[in-house]
């Protein structure tokens, strides 16, 4: 199967330097999840993947494609092809025609239509009842909306077949009472499409070459139209303002929450959460209000997560708490262990189970073994912790000297003090403990006390006394003439 997506308008209403296709929706570009159902569609097996028309931010949509190949080999398929005008949809797709396979049918969607689902499609396919190597019939993707205004309308004849597709600029007033609209997605015939497509003619009110022009001339060469609605509306809404893209990002984390729920999974409110990206729950999960979660994130049964945390590309296993304000990024937390409040674990945090890391605590690339804590106030960098340590409020591990990162290794049962800096690289022995204050350069021995302060001593002195501050005298401003002058007057 032929797939041509549609994305070369440049969007005048985002009123944005980025091509419509590339403004976000839950996380990724339009385009993204656009491209992400195609392939799936196609699947895995497919030699050919499919066709994307740009034009407006051509150089900056296709430096999309080619960051999503890195990511994810399937998109090296993608291909693109450009509309150097955008004189409209059939002129858009007219310009992929010598990519087509002919003996294929070929289903058309458009970049700003994102949340078109894969079992829509599938049903628009099988629609079409395409055979190799023989014409298929032509499947249209319909809707019936309460306010079809914007449109194109579905024209039927007496008999309930499509006829005709007109757009709202070109529809008579009984024409644009009609409820059933065209959301531009169809499934052609590619052997009639390349004769259609060489026969369109801009003759209507914006001057384009419109697709749907095709529908008549199916009719009149007699290829079998057959239409399918999506089990959701938004499935068929397009994004062409700022304020349409912030109601669907709406309506589609709803839709998020939804799933969520239908899993067992518990939410504060199902209006105050944000998906950007694969969010995976085990049982009984709950999930406070205003939460983000970003890439892929899994979350084992019983865990609970406070109010307002951001949790990206992160895994947490069985009966973890993560309390409020918490940000992790790249981390894995074993089970029932704690985190926060206002705690951050950036990238390579690896947490073992039942560890503790509390408020204005901060981990990066670091393994802490179980049974561990660090429950206030502490940096945790390029380090590996041992089981059963204590890490004081105030602690850093100085592991930047400025042109190189270097490893702190604590091992078990260490016990270190309140506002210790330890000066990687540097060892800190079993059972060992550090007293408050000490600057460790040197590794410390297993079982002993190590301290590093200096003497303490007592003075005799005054403490200063704040000065009163000294009020300054205006001086009184001088005292006018009370008579006129009469110089040079007789």
């Amino acid at each position: 199967m032929n797939i041509v997506i549609l994305a070369a308008g440049q969007g005048k209403r985002m009123k944005s330097a980025l091509p419509k296709v590339l403004q976000t929706l839950a996380g990724k570009p339009l385009l993204a999840h656009v491209l992400g159902t195609a392939l799936a569609l196609q699947g895995k097996q497919a030699a050919r993947g499919p066709i994307v028309v740009v034009g407006h931010g051509s150089a900056d949509v296709k430096t999309f494609l080619t960051k999503a190949a890195q990511a994810d080999a399937s998109v090296s398929k993608v291909s693109t092809v450009l509309q150097a005008e955008q004189k409209g949809t059939g002129h858009a797709l007219l310009q992929a025609l010598s990519k087509l396979d002919v003996q294929e049918p070929t289903l058309v969607l458009y970049g700003d239509v994102p949340l078109t689902t894969k079992k829509t499609l599938s049903k628009l396919v099988q629609l079409a009842d395409g055979v190799r190597g023989q014409e298929s019939a032509l499947a249209l993707l319909t809707q019936n909306l309460n306010n079809p205004t914007g449109y194109g309308r579905i024209v039927r004849d007496a008999d309930g077949s499509v006829v005709q597709i007109v757009e709202e600029k070109d529809a008579t007033p009984a024409q644009k009472a009609i409820a059933e609209i065209n959301t531009g997605i169809m499934v052609l015939p590619t052997g009639s499409l390349k004769k259609w497509l060489k026969s369109l003619r801009a003759s209507n009110a914006q001057g384009e070459y419109y697709l749907t022009d095709v529908i008549a001339m199916a009719v009149k060469d007699g290829v079998p139209i057959r239409t399918a609605q999506a089990d959701f509306e938004y499935e068929t809404v397009g994004v062409n303002s700022r304020d349409q893209l912030a109601s669907l990002e709406r309506v589609h984390q709803q839709s998020l929450a939804n799933h969520l729920l239908d899993a067992g999974v518990s939410l504060a409110d199902p209006a105050r959460i944000d998906i950007r990206g694969s969010l995976v729950c085990g049982t009984d999960v709950f999930i406070d209000v205003g939460c983000v979660f970003e890439g892929d994130v899994s979350l084992a049964a019983g865990t609970q997560i406070g109010p307002y945390c951001i949790i990206r590309n992160s895994t947490l296993a069985e009966n973890v708490q993560i309390h409020a304000f918490s940000h992790l990024d790249g981390a894995r937390v074993g089970s029932h262990s704690i985190i926060g409040p206002y705690a951050r674990l950036r990238p390579g945090a690896d947490l073992a189970n039942d560890v503790h890391i509390g408020n204005f605590v901060e981990v990066k690339n670091s393994k802490i073994a179980a049974n561990s804590k660090a429950n206030h106030l502490a940096y945790v960098g390029d380090s590996i912790v041992g089981s059963r340590v204590n890490i004081g409020a105030g602690t850093i591990t100085c592991n930047y000297d400025g042109v190189n990162k270097h490893q702190t290794i604590i091992e078990d049962d260490v016990f270190i003090g309140s506002d210790t800096q330890l000066v990687a690289p540097v060892r800190v022995g079993r059972g060992a403990t550090l007293g408050a204050g000490t600057t460790l350069t040197k590794d410390a021995p297993p079982n002993q006390l190590t301290v590093s302060r200096a003497k303490q001593i007592s003075l005799q002195w005054q403490r200063p006394v704040k000065q009163e501050k000294k009020s300054v005298s205006k001086k009184p401003a001088a005292k006018k003439s009370a008579s006129k002058s009469t110089k040079g007057k007789k």
